[in-house]
């Protein structure tokens, strides 16, 4: 029962229900004490008229009417004359008055309970307004016991039927919470179950259609959460299948490329000038293709290869970018510029920081490109005692905006038309591994800046 919603609404109903009928019977019971006190007072009026009609009374006859009247003396006071009209003796001193006329709520409610709590009998002088205004005052003494036996059972009345009602109350909410709540709550758990068991099929998407609000936001929030879920599982379907496809044409392509790389052996032996010049170039890119594919046979589905780090001259690694770039340039007015310091070095991988600044050159030179207009593309390098960094500027057109808001996603962040967006994911995925960091420093209509920062000292233990 506490362990469901249903069970802990109808324990919490009786509780309200029944603080509430407390909070009820509190001036009920004073009120009833009230009535009491002046239904006495009212009876010792009418056995008062006994006497009025007839000076001289029998003592048995007095007896009578003080008995039906339930008090021990009767004093009416009338054109300012108080007259004792009934006696009889006291059977003890009395222990307090209470003037009924005009008296406060609070005084009542406080007068109620002490008696209800007061365990002993007392005698009590009771003032009031006789009925009918005859007469300036009517005053009674009256035992408590009575009052107080006739107090607790309409008080033990009233709590049976507060029980009664709360009891009522509750089984009605009970029925409602469990057809309005708890059955449409129950619906949507069933809905995550169905589609918890095969959640790549999109017909097990829940569909809106309750009623109250309230929960129909809940099964739009988890509608949209499904549709989310169910296209990630298939794009992420898709990278497999794509990740299998690229090993195997990395194999293949390995294979071309190591051909290949026995006939630039051969160049390289020319006599030529400007094949000696461009030979070296040519097998610096063969075998980063080369190296490229074995690494990418090696991930497969994983991640990339931790870096081998080592000191390498920045500069180098540069150059070789920005003469592999130039070669791409064709007829477009691009200009490149380096401002590296020829004796920095970096710790880094050299294959891996060349993929990376690689990267970066090849899409600014794209996005200038396709703008059809001239643009310059410069690598600044500087460092201080903590880290180096590696800025990267252009004069493009900037990044779009889908671009910047999925900037380091796979197949999302595409910077140019028909890119997949994998050279940044994979830029940072790099700089990561080298306890680095990748980031966009700015972008817009006037160009795009990165900068890479490679830390120099040792990861902390």
């Amino acid at each position: 029962m506490l362990n469901s919603l249903s069970g802990r609404f109808l324990i919490l109903t009786v509780i309200f229900v029944m603080l509430a009928e407390v909070l009820i019977f509190v001036p009920s019971i004073a009120r009833y004490r009230e009535d009491y006190l002046l239904s006495r007072l009212e009876r010792a009026q009418i056995a008062s008229l006994a006497l009025l009609a007839d000076d001289m009374i029998s003592a048995d006859l007095e007896e009578e009417l003080l008995r039906n009247a339930e008090v021990f003396n009767v004093v009416l006071r009338r054109d300012e004359a108080r007259q004792l009209m009934l006696s009889s003796p006291l059977p003890q001193p009395i222990h307090d008055t209470y003037d009924l006329r005009e008296a406060p709520a609070f005084e009542l409610i406080r007068d109620a309970m002490m008696r209800l709590f007061d365990t002993e009998p007392r005698v009590i002088r009771v003032i009031g307004s006789p009925v009918r205004e005859a007469g300036l005052l009517i005053e009674v003494t009256m035992e408590t016991a009575p009052l107080r036996m006739a107090m607790i059972d309409y008080g033990l009345r009233i709590l049976l039927l507060s029980a009664v009602i709360s009891a009522f109350t509750a089984v009605l909410l009970f029925m409602a919470v469990r057809m309005f709540m708890v059955r449409p709550i129950k619906g949507v758990v069933r809905h995550m179950q169905i589609y918890a068991a095969a959640p790549e099929d999109a017909r097990r998407i829940i569909s809106p259609t309750s009623s109250l609000r309230e929960l129909r936001e809940a099964e739009e929030a988890l509608a949209t959460m499904q549709t989310q879920l169910t296209g990630a599982l298939k794009q992420k379907e898709r990278l497999a299948q794509l990740g299998g496809a690229v090993a195997k044409v990395s194999h293949d392509l390995r294979n071309m490329l190591t051909s290949a790389q026995l006939f630039t052996d051969r160049i390289e032996m020319s006599e030529d000038p400007s094949v000696k010049r461009m030979a070296p170039k040519l097998v610096n890119s063969i075998t980063r293709a080369v190296h490229l594919c074995e690494s990418t046979l090696a991930f497969g589905k994983a991640e990339e290869p931790a870096p081998r780090l080592s000191r390498v001259y920045l500069s180098d690694i540069v150059s070789d970018v920005i003469d592999s770039e130039r070669l791409s340039v064709g007829d477009h007015d691009i200009s490149f510029a380096e401002d590296v310091p020829g004796t920095m070095q970096v710790r880094a991988d050299s294959e891996q920081l060349y993929r990376v600044i690689f990267n970066l050159v090849r899409n600014a030179r794209q996005a200038i490109a396709q703008t059809g207009e001239g643009g310059e593309i410069s690598v600044h390098a500087e460092e201080d005692e903590r880290c180096w960094m590696i800025r990267i500027d252009d004069t493009g057109p900037g990044l779009p905006k889908k671009a910047r808001e999925h900037l380091f996603t796979p197949f999302q962040g595409g910077a140019t038309k028909g890119g997949s967006g994998l050279g940044l994911a994979i830029a940072q995925e790099l700089i990561r591994g080298h306890g680095g960091d990748l980031q966009l420093l700015h972008t817009g209509p006037t160009g795009t800046a990165f900068v890479i920062s490679l830390p120099k000292g040792e990861a902390e233990q």
